[in-house]
């Protein structure tokens, strides 16, 4: 169906009671508007309600634009510039429109729209500052961040989390980038400049690090391998090599740090070194503790016989059995383990001291000296309980109470010494 859009021909103004279009007989199709009527093209190969169907469908298209237009307004999440420019593409479209309906309130809710989207633009260009000025703000603080990470001194910093840390303060700048709003050229530039430069001055500090650390750690893994080998070395010695041994963990444990896979390979080796020694002695202890099961039998038996020791009330029997047990016990010789030899020795040497302690006192009551000395004290206490008693019988035949009590009390001292001297 061939239809003619031709140039538009108004005519004198309509009756607003009048239809939207109207068709000539000869296919020319006509809208009605305010000032009369527009000639919007031709359909001469149909009807005439064929060719207004047709220019009205076009009517409907355009005002299907204008409600989903306002329909995006009304819902929000498009911007008001957006949709400013989407009413200027439509708005367009309206102007000398080939559609027959009612352009005119069309053009007028497009008009309205436009001047309610003029005042949200404004609000948004103030937002919109706003906002590139919280991202300036933003930004800035991330540069400053990475600026105080590469000021510091190197040798005092953890590389593992500051690397960290810088990592985060990047993937934030871009997050930033990616979602923020777009900042003026020179800013996002002189601000990239300086984060990139941050940056840049970090990784250099780190791999003159790493490449100061590896070469320490070098030197460490170089001591820690002689530290191995002599350790490795010391194993035909066996139990012998013990010594040797401990004083190679003691420079191990001054030798510093090689890295975490060379000190955990290069210390396998030197425990295993070690381990082996130890190894030497327990299978020395094993046997020899094998060797003293019938001694420690026969220690034990001497214990029951030193019992003996105790129960005899004559000291001098009581010396000659606990010698003869003490030559005993030495010709058995050592046994091990050395806890279990401490224990019988220890249970011997308490047989030894209550012995001593026996004799101590046995001496004293028998010392010459001692029984001298004794006996000046007995007799002066004997004169002083005659004396006294003399003293007491005066002071009864007199009446005089205090010197009773004074005399009783003085003999009755007397005495308690006396009987303390065996008197």
């Amino acid at each position: 169906m061939a239809v003619e859009v031709v140039d538009v021909v108004v005519e004198a103004a309509p009756s607003a009671d009048e239809p939207w279009g109207r068709v000539d007989e000869d296919g020319t199709v006509s809208v009605r508007e305010a000032d009369g009527w527009r000639v919007v093209g031709q359909y001469p190969d149909g009807s005439a309600e064929e060719a207004l169907a047709y220019f009205e469908r076009k009517y409907t298209d355009l005002a299907s634009e204008v409600t989903l237009l306002e329909v995006r307004h009304r819902r929000g999440g498009a911007s008001a510039s957006d949709l400013r420019s989407t009413a200027r593409t439509i708005n367009g479209k309206l102007d000398g429109a080939a559609a027959v309906g009612d352009l005119a309130s069309l053009v007028a809710r497009v008009a309205a729209l436009t001047e309610t989207l003029a005042a949200e633009s404004a609000t948004e260009a103030v937002a919109a500052r706003e906002a590139v000025d919280d991202a300036v703000k933003a930004r800035t603080e991330l540069v400053e961040k990475a600026e105080a990470l590469a000021a510091r001194d190197p040798r005092t910093v953890q590389w593992k989390q500051a690397t960290a840390d810088l990592n985060s303060l990047f993937d934030q700048w871009q997050s930033q980038q990616q979602n923020g709003p777009r900042l003026p050229k020179s800013t996002a530039q002189q601000l990239w400049k300086r984060f990139r430069d941050a940056r840049a001055t970090v990784d250099k500090h780190r791999r003159a690090f790493y490449a100061e650390l590896d070469e320490a750690h070098k030197g460490v893994r170089d001591r820690k391998t002689r530290l191995v080998e002599k350790a490795e070395a010391l194993a035909p010695k066996g139990e012998d090599g013990i010594s040797a041994y401990r004083e190679l963990l003691d420079q191990w444990k001054t030798a510093g740090r090689a890295g975490k896979k060379v000190d955990d390979a290069l210390w396998a080796r030197f425990k295993a070194a070690g381990d082996a020694l130890y190894g030497a002695r327990i299978e020395r202890e094993a046997a020899d503790a094998e060797a003293s099961r019938e001694k420690i039998d026969l220690k034990r038996a001497l214990l029951e016989e030193a019992k003996a020791v105790g129960d005899e009330r004559d000291i001098a029997k009581a010396r000659s059995i606990l010698t003869g047990i003490q030559r005993r016990w030495d010709e058995i010789g050592r046994i091990f383990p050395r806890d279990t030899e401490r224990s019988l020795d220890d249970e011997l040497r308490r047989v030894e001291n209550a012995l001593r302690t026996r004799e101590d006192a046995d001496w004293k009551r028998n010392d010459p000296e001692q029984k001298a000395r004794a006996n000046d004290m007995t007799r002066q206490l004997t004169d002083a309980i005659q004396k006294l008693e003399d003293e007491l019988e005066v002071a009864k035949k007199s009446g005089d109470k205090k010197a009773i009590a004074n005399a009783t009390d003085a003999l009755e001292a007397r005495r308690t010494w006396l009987k303390a001297l065996g008197g």
